[in-house]
């Protein structure tokens, strides 16, 4: 299921290459490059990424939420106004629930209210021939951004707790940062975004016990 399902990718309309990296596609590329990069988890990961830099203050500028797309498998050009950010910014501030839920039932919770409130019916798009047809959640091929955002990452988050049967992301535990993450895989619970994340919160509480032992000397 996790490699057939992909996920609602959003293609720029009339774009022009002018640069190899943002060349548009002009025949539908192979089945399975096409699936690769909007696979669930891809997705997944792309949400976690745009949540992340949606949220953080300041607010980002237009062209560095483009070039994530454009890094997480989107084609382009893209051309994204402060308008289209603010609502994709608003859409990243819901998603943040997901990965805020403390139990698999609260994430589920959560999931289903956004997919009532902010998704539509379930539909196929080949994007007039340009992919392979692949669902997706959003009303219309050329729904606002922050519309496709939400709809395209409640569908990848659903089908990750789906099957893992626990909550599809987290919260970092550092108090310096706070950026979520995808929980994939087996393995022990996961709390911090990074291995850097978990370095330095384990240096700071050996310090801290390093620094109570010392105080206790006498």
């Amino acid at each position: 299921m996790r490699n057939a399902l992909a996920c609602g990718a959003r293609y720029a309309p009339n774009a022009k290459p002018r640069h190899v990296r943002y060349i548009g596609v002009v025949s539908p590329p192979s089945n399975d490059d096409w699936s690769t990069r909007h696979s669930v988890r891809a997705t997944a990961r792309r949400t976690a990424a745009l949540v992340n830099a949606l949220t953080a203050e300041p607010v980002p500028d237009p062209a560095a939420i483009a070039g994530l797309l454009l890094d997480h498998g989107e084609s382009g050009p893209l051309e994204l106004t402060a308008d289209d950010v603010v609502g994709m910014r608003a859409a990243a501030l819901r998603l943040r629930e997901v990965f805020a839920a403390g139990h698999v039932d609260e994430a589920a919770g959560v999931l289903n209210r956004l997919l009532r409130e902010g998704t539509g019916p379930l539909r196929l798009s080949s994007h007039d021939g340009r992919s392979p047809w692949h669902p997706h959640l959003d009303s219309d091929d050329e729904a606002p951004w922050g519309e496709w955002l939400l709809a395209s990452s409640c569908m990848a988050l659903t089908v990750l707790l789906w099957e893992g049967q626990r909550p599809p992301g987290g919260l970092c535990s550092s108090p310096s940062c706070g950026d979520v993450f995808l929980t994939v895989g087996s393995g022990p619970e996961r709390r911090y975004c990074s291995r850097r994340c978990a370095t330095r919160e384990r240096v700071a509480a050996h310090r801290r016990a390093k620094a109570g032992a010392g105080s206790r000397t006498p």
